[in-house]
């Protein structure tokens, strides 16, 4: 620290030194995360690094690589038995439940939805497209009436063929989900279908994501393939857009903003927990029951809030007759009590005054009930 001059004001002082104590903080801050960063190579006294908008984009990438990690293992999957759209007496309120089922997934941010068997028909160890004969026809199209909501408008008619199942879709209420971005919206990611217009060979491919012109990727891909892109700066005076291939979890990894959900088929109860995408499976398993313990007690011990830590957590509803009958018609689980199954067993809406709830209700009472549990962040 330089010998103050007496002839300074303390004030003029005061300013130098805190001056002297920021710059010597930062060229700190830059040694101790600049390995991390694979800024090894850079002398910590050059120009570049006393620059005060490098320093600052800096300790954003880190301050953002933090925050990605901490998001990267929250996801929330709800598994949905087919048979619900049994019950619905027309093709138009078949297809109405579901979209009800697919607004619910969305306004709570679900990441996966299982439509699973519940009837105990037709089990295979493997489940694998849409359109296997070997499939329950309730759970086909619960299914694809799903996976239609949830793609963009602009995607719809190249990646979804005519089917007498999406008769009625287009009648349905949107989800207005934040990847369904109209042509003028402005945003850094966007779902595209790979097109088939030509380009030189291992140059890329273009992909259509609603925009005027398509978007220049640097990967070679197949054709009619959806994938999420990442837009990049344009060039100065260049006419193609370009972009970059992306995991489709990216944008909530960056910009914490929901994109959507998966649709996976299940031929039994067991496969819900079995085939999942997770590496280490679902830490955190809700069963739903009006035979399960009062939701209301859930939060009564301070304790009980501790299962919040979860990385994916798995929320399971019955059909008409309920989780019982599903385990019934499964010869793979040994179990006697479905609740043996759960971390926990609940009911979600004690003291109701119907004698049934409909699945499609029991969705949006429940995850409303434990918002508390699965969206609190603090």
């Amino acid at each position: 620290m330089p010998p103050v001059d007496i002839k300074k004001s303390w004030k003029e002082v005061n300013k130098e030194r805190k001056a002297i104590r920021k710059n010597w903080k930062e060229k700190k801050l830059l040694k101790t995360l600049g390995l991390k960063k694979g800024f090894e190579g850079i002398d910590v006294n050059s120009e570049e690094i006393n620059n005060t908008e490098f320093i600052e984009k800096l300790k954003n990438d880190v301050e953002q690589s933090e925050k990605t990690v901490k998001k990267k293992l929250r996801t929330i999957s709800i598994a949905v038995p087919g048979s619900i759209l049994e019950n619905a007496q027309s093709v138009e309120l078949k297809t109405y439940v579901a979209g009800q089922i697919a607004r619910a997934a969305c306004i709570y941010n679900i990441d996966e939805v299982i439509v699973f068997n519940d009837k105990g028909e037709g089990n295979d160890n493997k489940v694998k497209v849409l359109t296997e004969k070997n499939k329950n026809r309730a759970c086909l199209q619960l299914a694809r009436i799903l996976q239609y909501l949830e793609c963009p408008q602009y995607l719809r008619r190249h990646i979804f063929p005519i089917h007498n199942d999406l008769q009625y879709a287009g009648l349905l209420n949107p989800l207005d989900a934040p990847h369904h971005l109209r042509q003028q919206d402005e945003f850094p990611f966007r779902e595209g279908i790979v097109s088939g217009v030509p380009i030189k060979k291992k140059h890329g491919s273009y992909v259509n994501v609603g925009l005027n012109k398509d978007v220049r990727v640097d990967k070679v891909l197949t054709p009619k393939l959806r994938v999420t892109v990442k837009l990049l700066q344009s060039k100065d005076g260049s006419k193609i857009q370009y972009g970059t291939v992306v995991p489709p979890s990216q944008p909530k990894l960056e910009l914490g903003v929901y994109w959507g959900y998966t649709v996976r088929l299940a031929d039994s109860l067991s496969e819900v927990f079995m085939n999942t995408p997770y590496k280490n499976g679902y830490d955190l398993t809700v069963g739903t029951s009006d035979k399960g313990f009062s939701v209301d007690k859930l939060f009564d011990n301070k304790e009980d809030n501790k299962q919040k830590d979860y990385k994916h957590c798995l929320i399971v509803f019955g059909g008409v007759d309920g989780l019982e009958t599903a385990l019934e018609c499964d010869d793979k689980l040994s179990v006697d009590d479905v609740s043996l199954l759960f971390d926990m067993y609940v009911n979600t809406c004690p003291k109701q005054g119907s004698r049934t709830i409909r699945t499609e209700e029991a969705i949006l009472i429940s995850l409303a009930e434990l918002r508390k549990l699965l969206f609190n962040d603090s």
